[in-house]
């Protein structure tokens, strides 16, 4: 019996200033499913045809802009970018952050709302720390996170 996962299943990354490539990669081999790495600079990429790199031009949400064109429901997307997950999961797309934490239609509301107060606060100069650094939990969390997506999906027919 072939365990390979329909064409249509794949992961999206957004893969400027991601932690979690190596992570990606090893999950998705395993269950052999395609990556696309999408970035506006070259990347190194492991040599499997499973992993793809998609180049794209230096313009402003230029990433941003092809993942979201490409997302759909058979489609997990990672990324931190919070108005990319958005867009993603308007689109249906499963969306993961690197620390594992989900993006879900129920969620993203809140979580824009929350960017956009951190954005007038930090221009305000009443916030001037970022996010906590990223942990070996947070990379265990998006482990089983994206796992756990995969599993999903797979058993739905996505």
């Amino acid at each position: 019996m072939d365990e390979r996962l329909p064409v249509t299943l794949r992961i999206l990354v957004d893969a400027d200033a991601c932690p979690v490539k190596d992570e990606v990669y090893r999950v998705a081999l395993r269950y052999a499913v395609p990556v696309r790495i999408v970035a506006n600079q070259f990347i190194r990429l492991p040599a499997d045809p499973l992993i793809e790199r998609v180049l794209v031009d230096s313009g402003f949400d230029a990433a941003d802009d092809w993942i979201a064109a490409e997302a759909s429901p058979a489609t997990i997307v990672v990324t931190a970018d919070i108005l990319l997950a958005d867009r993603c999961v308007k689109a249906g797309a499963t969306v993961l952050g690197a620390n594992g934490r989900p993006f879900t239609a129920a969620s993203i509301g809140q979580a824009v709302a929350t960017r956009a107060l951190m954005a007038d606060l930090r221009a305000m100069g009443d916030v001037t720390g970022g996010p906590a650094p990223f942990s070996k939990a947070d990379r265990s969390r998006f482990l089983s996170a994206l796992d756990e997506a995969i599993v999903r999906l797979r058993r739905t027919g996505s």
